[in-house]
């Protein structure tokens, strides 16, 4: 690949985070979406595609390790005992064909051993964990942001098809999860009733499910007629069954209503037989469907097979085609992103796609406008494929405007009237073109304000986009730690905010409120707050299990200089690699960076990473696999000890404690020998790993 190309790929990457962002913010929070599910879909799979091809790529605007949304303020939290993760998604029957060899390569499995997996319908409604205790349903939660949700369980007693009570003798404890959802029939004829009382029509049977289920008051959820498939678990004190359709028999027998087309295939072929089956009778079915989830059906594998970050290695959503529309580009807009990065937006000539009505789509970055040659004034062609901003395709060439001028992206910023530049390096010449402005930049000053409080880094409620905006303006929130002395600072202000329009007692108190609540912080979203370029919620979250506390990571990354052991460390970490170690030590690098984190915590505490596994005997310790593994593979291996609680590191330092050597170990287990590290076998560390497992 030409140094071009990597930078091409690099702002294609790049460009999609707001929006998906702000689209995600729309779909799990507010229930309101302005596009469909088939734009997000097809925007992920590039999304995650270049970063299967281009690791290094990964920036501080990644989500494609998001799950979902935090949960809104009106309900109280429920924290997930295990968390409610999301799925990766396929579109294309050759995709499935690679995901179950994918599988098996991960197992170690031929091609002709036997792999049985269930393929179900993914049913288009609201995410919710039902816990029972000794059969009696104690609480009810939506998924939230994965780790997080909001207790709708009043709301969930008024659903006729969800049990209060389990017939024959179910676990202690059974954590049961499926999906909310509504039929068709039922949408139509509450948008009917809606529209006699003059309210609001909902858009769809999604949107209405959630809206529904998600109501301060359980009366208005009780006339709402809804229905739930179960389909998953999380926490369950012993195994009813040892195997998924297993399970869905047991939940079925405990009186939990479960999909009737789910069914059992023992071949890639089998699936796709099944999903095109489905899809050609999907219009029949009387309730939404966005595609089918095929899992491994064996317990045991799925347990082996583990996840990767945000989704299970074990399943995956095998999504319908994204719809397609044409309209007219109107203009381009150059956002500028909180790293400077300027971005281009279309702005479109309103279209409905797939039942919802698009305006705007992200265009990239200037190679892609150049690329496709798109024109203000063009005809574009654009696809829906998910939750996100759509895809232009590409131009109507027959129906362009004589006078139609090749688009000429700015070299100075928008904002701040900087120059705009492609920053050069060894991997070649940067596609995205950023403003050099820094601090002096409002746009970016504003923006890293935002990202700040956004729901995965401190995620205060009423301080949002506008409130920033309108804050930073006044000079009365300029850097993080103002947030916290906002309070103090407005019981001596000549103007209170409660005398601002758009303000009242309330709405003070319950924003003054939300920022007291985040004094203290978990390590992980501390970190994504940070802003360091590169580091996504992923690799926050890995930086916080590996150095558990903030001053174990601020010192590590303080002696990070180029070459250093520290640098070595970081860079180490199991997903990270260079360009990470580079950005975490540049970031403490900076003075001013240093300066607001001193300010800044003064005012706040940064809670240690929870411990995984703490009771595991390898809980907190940094492992490295070396040679070959007989009794599974290396992918295997890695996860099994992360599951542990362990720190999974690539190659042997000081900071590494034991090293699990296979046949054909060289030079790491030299180095091993050399430092006096713990070596041990595939076979105790099986047998380690056992004894952990309880």
């Amino acid at each position: 690949m030409t140094a071009d190309d990597l930078a091409t790929a690099r702002a294609e990457y790049a460009r999609l985070g707001a929006e998906i962002a702000r689209h995600d913010e729309l779909y799990y929070r507010e229930d309101a979406p302005v596009i469909s599910d088939a734009e997000y879909d097809d925007l992920r799979r590039r999304y995650e595609a270049l970063e299967k091809a281009h690791p290094e790529l990964v920036t501080e605007k990644s989500l494609s390790k998001r799950i979902g949304a935090a949960p809104a303020e009106k309900f109280a939290k429920v924290r997930h005992k295990v968390p409610v993760l999301s799925l990766g998604n396929v579109f294309a029957d050759a995709d499935v064909e690679d995901f179950v060899a994918r599988v098996r390569r991960f197992l170690g499995l031929s091609a002709d051993a036997p792999l049985a997996m269930t393929a179900e319908p993914k049913i288009d409604g609201l995410s919710c964990s039902l816990r029972y205790e000794h059969g009696h349903l104690v609480q009810a939660a939506t998924r939230g942001d994965g780790y997080e949700g909001e207790d709708v369980t009043a709301n969930v007693k008024t659903i006729g098809e969800i049990p209060h009570v389990l017939k024959h003798a179910p676990p202690a404890v059974l954590e049961v999860r499926g999906e909310v959802y509504m039929t068709l029939a039922d949408f139509a004829a509450l948008n009917e009733r809606q529209a006699k009382a003059g309210k609001p029509l909902f858009a769809n049977p999604r949107n209405s499910a959630a809206g529904s289920l998600r109501q301060l008051d359980p009366a208005i959820t009780a006339s709402r007629p809804l229905h739930f498939f179960a389909y998953a678990w999380g926490e369950v004190s012993h195994m009813p069954a040892a195997t998924q359709m297993g399970m869905l028999e047991k939940f079925k027998s405990y009186g939990f209503p479960v999909n009737k087309l789910t069914t059992l295939c023992h071949s890639a072929e089998e699936l796709l037989r099944h999903y095109h089956d489905i899809e050609n009778h999907r219009a029949t079915l009387g309730y939404d469907i966005d595609g089918v989830v095929y899992k491994v059906n064996d317990l045991a594998l799925q347990e082996r097979l583990g996840f990767v970050s945000r989704a299970p290695r074990w399943a995956v959503a095998h999504k319908f085609p994204a719809h397609q529309a044409t309209t007219v580009l109107r203009d381009i807009e150059i956002q500028v992103g909180r790293t400077g990065a300027l971005t281009p937006v279309a702005r479109l000539e309103p279209v409905t796609v797939g039942g919802v009505v698009v305006s705007n789509a992200t265009l990239h970055n200037e190679d892609e406008i150049a690329r496709k040659d798109i024109r203000i004034g063009d005809t574009v062609r654009l696809q829906r494929a998910g939750d996100v901003i759509p895809q232009i395709l590409g131009v109507v060439l027959e129906k362009r405007p004589k006078n139609a001028k090749p688009y000429r992206f700015p070299h100075v910023c928008p904002v701040c009237g900087s120059a705009a530049i492609r920053e050069k390096s060894d991997g070649g010449t940067d596609v995205v073109r950023r403003c050099t402005g820094g601090l002096i930049c409002q746009a970016q000053a504003q923006e890293r304000l935002k990202h700040f409080v956004s729901r995965l880094a401190f995620d205060i409620e009423g301080l949002g986009e506008k409130q920033i905006e309108q804050f930073y303006a006044e000079g009365l929130i300029t850097k993080p730690d103002d947030i916290f002395t906002l309070a103090a600072r407005d019981a001596h202000a000549k103007t209170k905010l409660v005398e601002r329009e758009g303000y009242g007692e309330t709405s003070v108190r319950n924003l003054f409120a939300a920022i007291e609540a985040r004094r203290e912080i978990p390590l992980n979203r501390f970190i994504f707050a940070l802003g360091i370029r590169h580091v996504g919620e992923t690799n926050a979250r890995r930086l916080a299990r590996h150095f558990v506390t903030f001053e174990a990571l601020r010192k590590t990354a303080r002696a990070a200089s180029e070459g250093s052991e520290a640098r070595a460390e970081i860079d180490n970490i199991e997903g990270l690699g260079a360009v990470v170690a580079e950005a975490v030590a540049d970031f403490f690098a900076e003075k001013h960076n240093e300066d607001e984190l001193d300010a800044l915590l003064k005012y706040v505490t940064v809670e240690p990473m929870e411990a995984v596994a703490s009771s595991s005997p390898v809980a907190g310790k940094t492992v490295v696999f070396t040679g070959s593994l007989e009794r599974m593979t290396r992918d295997e291996a890695k996860a099994q000890a992360e599951r542990l609680g362990a720190k999974v590191a690539s190659s042997v330092s000081k900071n590494t404690d034991l090293v699990v050597a296979g046949p054909g170990a060289g030079s790491k287990l030299d180095k091993a020998k050399e430092l006096g590290v713990e070596t041990i076998d595939e076979e105790a560390w099986l047998k380690l790993a056992a004894e952990a497992r309880g």
